[in-house]
């Protein structure tokens, strides 16, 4: 098991199979590091750095192998994908969500989620209604490889099936009421953690959301106009409030918790066998709650 932490440009890898402490420095990036993202054969690192690039380290060789440089903007955070240890996801400030290949060192598949929101608005719009710019934030893979998640400014969360080196947008709802800053999902599920910046903590369950994949994917350029609509959660929180999707039906979260400060960073974890939800935010404590009865 290794334990990974950026200081700045410079990313701290500690060994902690062995008893004795084995502490590699490794000065990748040239900008501040906003995301770590380590491949499950743990032979490759990304880092997502201020400049927009994404660095792939090589542990075994102990080198860059890979600079990613698309990104116009911050790259905010980058995944690999589960069970394909050569393809990541990313997303930026610039808008952009990517799907990558290590092999070609270039995305296979690029959606700007501002083209999305504009397709979503056309028509009659609320007067006086302030929408927020769809800057990226966070991105997650769920277990199976092929569906992730990204929250975004504008408060939505957007879930994504790549089918082959294409992706399509699967569902999209308002999930806070500010920006969503982490999404997360629990492993060998599609339960979705969201964390905002207006304090909140939502699971929500995306399994039955989701159409089955088609033979081959629309090209995004000419997605359909029309909306998916989605079924309610079941055995979701009803006193909980409700998201509306594309469709305009209800989601509604199966846990909500009011954490109170803007979160930071969100995972699932096992602690003496319990399952817990890990909260860091903009105080100096890592908040702990409780999943036992999922």
């Amino acid at each position: 098991m290794q334990l990974y932490a950026s200081h700045g440009e410079t990313i701290s890898v500690l060994d902690v199979r062995s008893l004795k402490e084995s502490l590699d420095h490794f000065h990748v990036n040239e900008e501040e590091i906003n995301c770590l993202s380590l491949n499950e054969t743990e032979s490759l690192l990304a880092s997502a750095d201020d400049s927009g690039a994404i660095k792939i380290l090589d542990l075994e060789k102990k080198k860059v192998t890979r600079s990613l440089k698309r990104h116009s903007n911050i790259c905010s955070s980058v995944a690999f994908r589960p069970q394909r240890p050569q393809s990541l996801v990313s997303c930026g400030l610039d808008m952009q969500v990517m799907l990558w290949s290590l092999q070609k060192a270039r995305p296979v598949w690029i959606t700007n989620l501002q083209e999305d929101e504009t397709e979503e608005t056309e028509g009659p719009q609320t007067p006086g209604r302030l929408l927020n710019p769809a800057l990226a934030h966070s991105v997650s893979v769920a277990s199976c490889g092929n569906i992730f998640s990204c929250g975004a400014e504008d408060g939505k969360v957007r879930i994504f099936r790549v089918m082959g080196v294409k992706c399509e947008r699967e569902l999209g709802f308002k999930g806070h009421s500010l920006g969503v800053s982490q999404v997360c999902f629990l492993p060998e599920s599609q339960l979705l953690l969201t964390g905002g910046n207006d304090g909140k903590i939502r699971l929500w369950d995306v399994s039955g959301k989701m159409e089955k994949p088609q033979k081959s994917p629309a090209k995004h350029a000419h997605r359909k106009k029309a909306k998916r609509a989605a079924c309610p959660v079941q055995g979701g929180n009803s006193k909980a409030p409700g998201a509306e999707d594309e469709g305009h039906a209800k989601i509604l979260p199966k846990l909500d918790i009011e954490h109170g400060e803007k979160v930071n960073w969100l995972l699932s974890t096992k602690i003496k066998g319990n399952k817990s939800i890990l909260v860091a935010d903009q105080t100096s404590c890592v908040s702990v709650y409780p999943l036992n009865e999922l």
